[in-house]
């Protein structure tokens, strides 16, 4: 299939914005420095990712930082889901219990700042669970991304048409087997574009675990910015990496979404 012209314009047009974007971004900040009088020392900035010594190439505490906020994201990002789940189907549950503690969780989470959360979980209910700083941070993005990630999953699950419950209670589906085979693979579908949106946001929210002393990616540059003065080329870095990362994980979703198909394209298909 021949690629029309008119389209390979318009991506060319495109790129050649975006570029100029960047130029014109470059450029302000290169007149904002001159303004102000600061020197950069941009050739220090890659001695913090790796160090050789010994002929043997070492990670630096940027590395080091990144790994922790990767592996925080990741168990974050999985209880979220799990958490989120659950609680939209126990909203569209019919028990009144189900349904009161889904509403107690979701309008205590998304009404109180999530590093007063962070603070709670670490602070008062870590000394009693006896609970150390990754755990409580993990617990406390978990929860606090969960509640979104609920509202994400109900109205998935609402949007489908009613008349595939009825299809599933024709063939003699219990409500869980309706869940499973029918109704949820549709539902993920959908809710995809709008969980990656949500991922990215815990993403950029692990940066308050850095309150409670975790040496995550933030907290390294703290740490580095604390010692060199070198506020802007570290900070500026630090942009630079979340943004590479939310770009990464956007890009993830998209494959995933063409390997399992997009919203609209049928979930399930009779053997």
């Amino acid at each position: 299939m021949q690629r029309r012209p008119g389209k390979f314009i318009t991506s060319w047009v495109d790129v050649t914005k975006f570029m100029l974007t960047l130029v014109g971004l470059a450029w302000l900040v290169g007149r904002g420095s001159e303004q102000l009088g600061y020197n950069w020392h941009w050739r220090k900035i890659p001695g913090y990712f790796f160090t050789l010594a010994h002929g043997h190439l070492h990670a630096g505490p940027l590395v080091d930082g990144l790994v922790v906020t990767l592996e925080i994201t990741a168990f974050s990002l999985v209880l979220a889901a799990l958490i989120g789940l659950v609680t939209a189907l126990l909203r569209l549950s019919s028990s009144l219990v189900g349904r009161f503690l889904a509403m107690f969780y979701l309008e205590t989470i998304r009404n109180t700042p999530l590093l007063v959360q962070i603070f709670f979980l670490y602070f008062v209910m870590a000394p009693i669970l006896d609970l150390g700083r990754f755990t409580a941070a993990v617990l406390a993005l978990a929860f606090f991304e969960g509640a979104y990630a609920s509202e994400i999953f109900r109205a998935g699950i609402v949007s489908i048409d009613r008349g595939q419950w009825e299809a599933a209670y024709s063939l003699g589906l219990s409500r869980f087997a309706s869940y499973r085979h029918i109704i949820l693979p549709q539902a993920v579908r959908s809710v995809l574009p709008p969980l990656t949106s949500q991922a990215i946001s815990l993403l950029k929210d692990s940066a308050l675990v850095s309150t409670i002393a975790v040496y995550d990616l933030t907290m390294q540059g703290r740490a580095i910015v604390a010692e060199t003065f070198l506020v802007f080329e570290v900070w500026f870095t630090l942009a630079a990496i979340y943004l590479l990362l939310a770009c990464l994980l956007s890009l993830l979703v998209r494959l995933v979404e063409r390997r399992f198909g997009s919203p609209g394209q049928p979930a399930w298909k009779m053997p």
